[in-house]
């Protein structure tokens, strides 16, 4: 199965799981620009099961509008286990979600570093009932290679913890 056809797939999925719960779903996305966000709601009914996304490109945008301390930013980075948790937390503070899942990674091609190369992508995932879990993943290939793997982990991800 093509990557295109398994995240429509998990969007499908998560859609069917997230209804049985009757809960909805938030997005934090930095790296992918909107993609997570996108996947879900190409599913039709999507209204039922997914709330809003947030896109916070900058360090700006994650302090303004999840509650991102500029404090985790600066001694971590944006592209860390510290900011992708407390982007999760905030989307779900910042909204009527059940679960959220949050992104901050290095697509590419440029900005990488030794310590965080290129297809460096941090996840977190939280709930309502306190429960979150983060991965650290690195993915190949080019820029749009880098998201669309880091999407089908993010939906990969909200389905786990959904189970």
């Amino acid at each position: 199965m093509g990557l295109e056809a398994e995240i429509a797939r998990l969007s499908q999925e998560l859609g069917e799981a997230l209804l049985a719960r009757g809960w909805l779903a938030a997005t934090a996305e930095s790296c992918t620009g909107g993609g997570v966000a996108t996947a879900i709601t190409d599913i039709a009914g999507s209204s039922g099961w997914f709330d809003r996304g947030f896109v916070t490109y900058t360090n700006e945008a994650k302090q303004q509008m999840l509650g991102v301390s500029i404090d985790n930013l600066l001694r971590h980075g944006a592209v860390s286990e510290a900011v992708v948790l407390e982007m999760a937390r905030g989307a779900l503070a910042r909204s009527d979600a059940g679960i959220s899942v949050a992104i901050s990674g290095i697509a590419g091609p440029g900005g990488g570093s030794d310590d965080k190369p290129v297809g460096t992508i941090w996840f977190a995932w939280a709930d309502k009932s306190g429960r979150q879990h983060s991965l650290l993943a690195r993915f190949d290939g080019d820029r749009r290679q880098v998201r669309q793997q880091a999407v089908r982990q993010a939906l990969s991800g909200l389905l786990a913890l959904l189970k």
